[in-house]
C-alpha cells in the first residue's frame, strides 16, 4: 500500500510493506541521570519530549505491521571495538568502559547501554548494537534491509545532529529514502537539532524528508 506522506521539502510517496522505523539509540546512558550523556556535562531532560511522541509512532507501527529496528550504541566489554580517539576524546566526567550509576558506561550487557522502557523493543524486534555513530557501520543493518525489501526508512531517536544524522547519512549513499519526524528525534542542543533537520532536507532534500509523528500517524492511517 503506498500512501503520500505530508513532508519537507516536498510530500513523498510510501509503500508501508517495504518501510522500516527506525529508533537510533535511546538508551538510559544517553536519557538518564548518571549515564555518559550526563557525563559531558548535558542536560539529560531535554530528549525527553522526544520518548511520548516516538511511543505513538511505535505503537501504531506495531499495530500496522510496520518492520521495527531498534540501535543501541555500546562497546564490547574489552573495548576491542572502542577506538582510543573515541574513549580519550574530551573531558567527560565518566569515560567510556567506566564505572557509573548503571553500570559501565556504553558497554554492552550494562544496564546504562539498555533502551528506556518506555520504547522497549517487543520479541522479534531486531536489536542492533552499534559500536559507532551511524547505525550502519560494523553492523548488519543493511543486509538485514535488503533481505526484507525495504526501501524507505522512518529514522528517529538521538541526537539529531550525531546518530540520527549520521545514519540518515549512511542509509542515504546506500540509496534509502529517510524520513525524518522532527518531534521523534531530540539534541541537548536545540539549535542544534534545529539545524539537523534543516540540512537534511536542504537543496531538494539532499539526505531525505522532515514530517512529524502527526502527519507520519496520519499516513499510517
Amino acid at each position: 500500500m503506498v500512501t503520500l506522506l505530508a513532508a519537507e521539502p516536498e510530500a513523498v510517496p510510501v509503500n508501508w510493506e517495504r518501510t522500516a522505523l527506525v529508533i537510533i539509540d535511546m538508551q538510559r546512558d544517553f536519557l538518564e541521570p548518571g549515564g555518559f550523556g550526563e557525563s559531558l556535562g548535558n542536560d539529560v531532560s531535554l530528549l525527553a519530549k522526544a520518548v511520548k511522541p516516538i511511543k505513538a509512532l511505535l505503537e501504531r507501527a506495531r499495530h500496522k505491521g510496520v518492520f521495527v529496528i531498534h540501535t543501541r550504541e555500546g562497546h564490547r566489554p574489552d573495548l576491542s571495538d572502542a577506538p582510543r580517539a573515541k574513549v580519550e576524546r574530551g573531558a567527560p566526567s565518566l569515560r567510556i568502559g567506566a564505572t557509573g550509576p548503571m553500570g559501565r558506561i556504553l558497554i554492552r550487557g550494562e544496564p546504562g547501554q539498555d533502551i528506556i522502557p518506555e520504547l522497549y523493543p517487543k520479541d522479534g524486534e531486531p536489536v542492533i548494537d552499534k559500536p559507532g555513530k551511524g547505525a550502519f557501520f560494523a553492523t548488519d543493518l543493511h543486509p538485514m534491509l535488503v533481505y526484507r525489501g525495504i526501501e524507505t526508512l522512518i529514522v528517529c531517536g538521538v541526537t539529531t545532529e550525531v546518530c540520527v544524522h549520521t545514519t540518515v547519512r549512511e542509509a542515504n549513499d546506500r540509496g534509502y529514502r529517510c524520513v525524518v519526524p522532527s518531534d521523534c528525534c531530540g539534541s541537548y542542543f536545540p539549535e542544534f537539532h534545529e539545524m539537523g533537520l534543516k540540512m537534511i532536507k536542504a537543496q531538494g532534500g539532499i539526505f531525505g524528508w522532515v514530517s512529524d509523528s502527526k502527519r507520519v500517524l496520519e499516513a499510517l492511517d
